[in-house]
């Protein structure tokens, strides 16, 4: 990754995120815009839905580690992406190789008790691959 790709990658970056407790473990939660979180919620709310979850892992081999988190909604045809700074994220990042759940919320949420979207990933060993892309 050249300076100015890091610096692209940088300003693309997804910055709000945290984690909170739910039922004694961490859960890594991505906060969006309340009208871009409505939208979801009513696209989704009465219905079976599934999230295909893909998290992709971007690296410089300088400690630079980005995560492209792609979800994609059963219902209402939408896709979510978002990319995080691993660097700047590392809790989230354990909290979701430990928990293997996500969470969307908008900025007006009670994290971990009310109007949180939960998802459970099927495969957790990309979270443990972005934490071990971090570590090196």
């Amino acid at each position: 990754m050249e300076n100015n790709e890091l610096d692209r990658l940088l300003t693309q970056r997804h910055k709000d995120f945290t984690v909170f407790d739910f039922n004694g473990k961490k859960v890594p939660c991505i906060i969006l815009e309340e009208a871009r979180f409505d939208n979801i919620m009513k696209s989704v709310a009465g219905k079976p839905v599934s999230v295909e979850t893909n998290l992709n892992i971007l690296q410089d081999g300088l400690g630079n580690v980005f995560v492209r988190v792609t979800m994609a909604f059963s219902q209402g045809g939408m896709e979510e992406r978002f990319l995080l700074y691993a660097n700047e994220s590392l809790k989230f990042f354990e909290a979701l190789a430990d928990t293997s759940m996500l969470a969307l919320s908008s900025p007006h949420s009670e994290y971990g008790s009310s109007n949180v979207f939960m998802i459970q990933l099927p495969k957790p060993e990309r979270a443990i691959n972005a934490l071990e892309k971090r570590a090196e």
